[in-house]
């Protein structure tokens, strides 16, 4: 089934790259299909659960990590309500005292 490619114009390369990437995602899963019944097939061979294996989270599955509220660690010296834990973008404050020619380490709270 050799395809001649300089015979073809632009819509028929298309169509045939767009054919190619369906056939190439169908195989993909395929074999997909057959690795999970093998895995599955070997651990009920030895007596094992995925969960025993894996864990209860399951193979590949991430979840964000939640590291909660991080304490202040920079106050306004104008206005102490005003903080910044120094993660994430500096607020207006922080960066017009540093061009006011104040150092970060003149910020931190004590």
């Amino acid at each position: 089934m050799a395809v001649d490619l300089k015979k073809l114009n632009q819509t028929q390369l298309n169509d045939l790259i767009s054919k190619a990437e369906s056939r190439k995602q169908e195989l993909e899963k395929e074999k997909l299909v057959k690795v999970r019944e093998k895995v599955t097939k070997l651990l009920k061979d030895e007596g094992f659960t995925f969960e025993e294996v894996f864990g209860t989270r399951g193979a590949g599955r991430r979840t964000r990590r939640s590291t909660g509220k991080v304490p202040p660690k920079y106050s306004n010296p104008d206005d102490p309500s005003q903080t910044w834990s120094g993660r994430g973008k500096r607020p207006r404050w922080f960066n017009a005292a540093l061009k006011a020619g104040k150092k970060e380490k003149d910020l931190l709270i004590k």
